[in-house]
């Protein structure tokens, strides 16, 4: 049973040090990540990017992503279209709004209408972990709307636009967001995976020093 413990510890060490090594990949793709137009970044599959790109926000149909945790508050990521000046349309993540109990109401949402240059991050469009049920029904002609899951192609429908695939991640300097806007590549960063991987190789080694320990110990009442 021991041997067991110790090799299933061992598997559980070695994949959160490879998971540390993906996560490592992405921390420093994010940290040299270039500033380019969002056409250019998007045409070179550029994730992180800084880019910057003209336009002007939908000011009526929102997206609140749920179940978004900030300094331990319950509230939404709120995703606002933007119309690009070529026509294209994508989703601005413009931070972390506070929510309610009661799901019936939603929180105002200030946005202006005018022409601008918005900045941000470009990245991919966030997916849970693990998908618990469907996702919402959207319709056309009730905004904002709260869903749990953020699925572009249904998004698309109800806004009866096409939208890109991305994302972009408003700048903590821009003025049209709201809180929780200090991003990062990934939910949990290397560093954590490499501490649990630690974990998991201790109680390895402690799986082998006690079977050793069994194994070799003097049987009671034995003599030389």
């Amino acid at each position: 049973m021991l041997l067991l413990l110790a090799t299933l510890f061992a598997n559980l060490g070695m994949w959160q040090t490879r998971r540390a090594a993906e996560k490592t990949v992405l921390e420093q793709q994010f940290l040299g990540a270039p500033a380019l137009p969002l056409k250019i970044a998007i045409a070179r599959g550029e994730r992180f990017a800084h880019i910057d790109v003209s336009g002007r926000y939908d000011p009526e149909r929102h997206i609140l992503l749920d179940n978004q945790v900030w300094n331990g508050r319950a509230g939404v990521h709120v995703f606002t279209p933007f119309r690009t000046g070529d026509g294209s349309t994508i989703l601005v993540n413009r931070g972390w709004l506070p929510l309610g109990a009661d799901r019936n109401t939603l929180p105002g949402i200030p946005t202006p209408q005018h022409q601008m240059v918005l900045r941000g991050i470009l990245n991919k469009t966030p997916t849970p972990g693990r998908a618990l049920g469907e996702a919402d029904k959207l319709v056309r002609d009730r905004w904002p709307q709260l869903v749990t899951y953020l699925q572009i192609t249904d998004i698309s429908k109800a806004l009866q636009i096409p939208l890109m695939e991305q994302i972009v991640q408003l700048s903590a300097a821009e003025q049209t967001g709201f809180e929780g806007r200090d991003w990062k590549p990934v939910f949990l960063g290397s560093d954590r995976h490499r501490a649990y991987a630690f974990q998991w190789f201790a109680l390895m080694v402690a799986c082998l020093a006690l079977w050793v320990f069994i194994s070799y110990r003097k049987p009671v009442g034995s003599t030389r």
